[in-house]
Formats: structure tokens, C-alpha cells, sequence
């Protein structure tokens, strides 16, 4: 076998971390063909086949998976590397770049960073995404740390996720003072409206199965994913809510809201995502070490 060319290795890494041919040649200012033609000259020089299509997807082989797994140490210890070089080693001013999930509450991301604020030598960028996108910032090193009520899903050994869970907040039913049913859930609740997190979030799904059980099926007027949008449309519409009480905090200590009851065994986990590496800056253990669940 010849020598591997690691040019077109990192090639190959690109496109297997983001399944796209059209979208690693954009990125790398190649063009689509000069792409494919470097990974097959990779393919014949390893004399094997790292790619298959189903359809328009493009699929690892399971050779193509174990060599993923191999060009993930090179290439982010390389890009590690890199970053800690940029970022001055030795600096006495500290930064780290976290990444938040476009859905995620504001108030429990303001708790999180709050140990960054009280750090003189200490600043930060915070940059909101969707999941696919903090993914690929954590694997450029873009980012150090993402947060998001998501954890990441862990296929294999070979991962170069980790997902460490930094809160768990209980949810309470929310809704305008002057609806307070006073009594247990779901008495009195009979003709109350709702709006929810949708069907595909943790919270919901939760608060399903506990409505199941008692028998109780909500008057549901409106769903939504975003947790800034919940907290809009529960303090404008007069309707009730199923949420963590930290994200609408405010609208709870200026009277507009009101916690009629926790639900029990109904939670919102949150996560904090890294990228397996062999140096992890010192800000981010701290701030990780800081938000430990007990």
C-alpha cells in the first residue's frame, strides 16, 4: 500500500463529518470534481472503498467509519493545536466561545455563564445556532463548549462527543395569576387553555405521559419549540403553560405569572457538548467543574 497522502485524508475527513460532496467543496474552495477525484486517488491508494450512495446520500463503509475514527485524532489534534497557538498558551486574558442552541432558555444560559462573570481575566462570545451547525463549530474548534437541551446521541467508541449534563430543572404549570386553579392537577383545570413545547422536546413529551396517566387531555392553542416564544405567548394570550419556572422568572417576580404547582417527576435536562481532545483550555473545565448536578 502506498504512503497515505494527507491531503486528501483531510479530505475525506471533511466530507465524512458532513456528508456532502457540495458543501465540504464550498468550504474548502475546491471544486466538486477536483473533491471527488482526490478521494478516490485515496480510496486506490488504501485499496479500499470509504463511500457508498444510497439514493443521493452519501454513506460510510464500514472501513470508511474505522478510518473516520482515525482521521478525527489527526486532524482535530492538528486544529487543536492550531487553536491553542492562536490563543496564546500562556495568556493571562482568557476567552472561551460557547454555543448555544437557537431554542435553549436565555435565563438558564445566563445562570450557566454567570461564574464567567465575576472573572476579571475572563471574557466570552456567545453565538447561537441550530444542532447541526454548534456540532461543526465544535469540530473546527470554533467553539469550546455548546449548551443545548439536546444530548448528543453517542453511536460508537469511536464518538468524538461529550455530553455532560450541567442542569436539571423541574416544570411547574405557569399561567396568569388570576387563573390559578388553587387545587391539584388536573382538578379545576378542565377548562383551561395551554400552549406547549412541541411534541418533539423533552419537556412534552414528559408532560404527556403524565397527563396520561391521570386521564387528562389538554386544550392545547398553540405549540412552539422556542422557549422565548412560549414565554410570550403564555403571558399574551391568557393561556397556561407547562415550563421550567427559570424561564420566566421575570414575568413571575413582576406579577404577571404566577407557579401554580411543580409537576412532579416532569423534568428539562440540560447539556454542556465538547469535543474529545488531548488539551481541554482550563476556562472550560472551570466553568464545567462549576455547573456539576449534584
Amino acid at each position: 500500500m502506498a504512503k497515505i497522502n494527507y491531503h486528501h485524508l483531510y479530505y475525506f475527513w471533511r466530507v465524512a463529518l458532513s456528508g456532502s460532496i457540495t458543501k465540504t467543496a464550498d468550504e474548502c474552495h475546491v471544486s466538486q470534481s477536483a473533491l471527488s477525484q482526490q478521494i478516490k486517488q485515496l480510496e486506490t491508494s488504501m485499496d479500499v472503498r470509504l463511500f457508498e450512495r444510497a439514493g443521493r446520500q452519501l454513506l460510510l463503509t464500514d472501513v470508511g467509519r474505522k478510518v473516520l475514527s482515525y482521521a478525527d485524532e489527526i486532524f482535530t489534534t492538528g486544529e487543536e493545536l492550531q487553536s491553542f497557538i492562536n490563543k496564546g498558551g500562556t495568556a493571562t486574558q482568557k476567552h472561551i466561545n460557547i454555543g448555544v442552541l437557537t431554542t435553549l432558555s436565555r435565563n438558564f444560559t445566563e445562570s450557566f455563564i454567570s461564574p464567567l462573570l465575576k472573572q476579571p481575566n475572563v471574557s466570552f462570545t456567545l453565538t447561537t445556532r441550530g444542532m447541526t451547525n454548534l456540532l461543526n463549530g465544535l469540530t473546527s474548534h470554533e467553539l469550546d463548549l455548546v449548551l443545548t437541551n439536546r444530548s448528543v446521541s453517542q453511536q460508537n467508541d469511536d464518538a468524538i462527543w461529550q455530553s455532560q449534563l450541567v442542569s436539571r430543572q423541574s416544570v411547574s404549570i405557569i399561567g396568569p395569576a388570576q387563573q390559578n386553579p388553587n387545587n391539584t392537577f388536573p382538578q379545576g383545570y378542565e377548562n383551561l387553555k395551554w400552549v406547549l413545547p412541541t411534541k418533539i422536546t423533552e419537556i412534552r413529551s414528559a408532560f404527556d405521559a403524565y397527563c396520561a396517566t391521570l386521564g387528562y387531555e389538554p386544550d392545547i392553542i398553540a405549540e412552539a419549540d422556542d422557549m422565548a416564544m412560549l414565554r410570550l405567548l403564555v403571558r399574551d394570550t391568557g393561556a397556561i403553560t407547562a415550563l421550567p419556572a427559570v424561564v420566566v422568572k421575570d414575568e413571575i417576580s413582576s406579577g404577571n405569572l404566577s407557579e401554580y404547582q411543580v409537576l412532579p417527576n416532569v423534568y428539562e435536562h440540560f447539556y454542556a457538548i465538547t469535543i474529545k481532545r488531548t488539551f481541554v483550555p482550563e476556562i472550560v473545565t472551570d466553568l464545567l467543574q462549576k455547573n456539576i448536578v449534584d
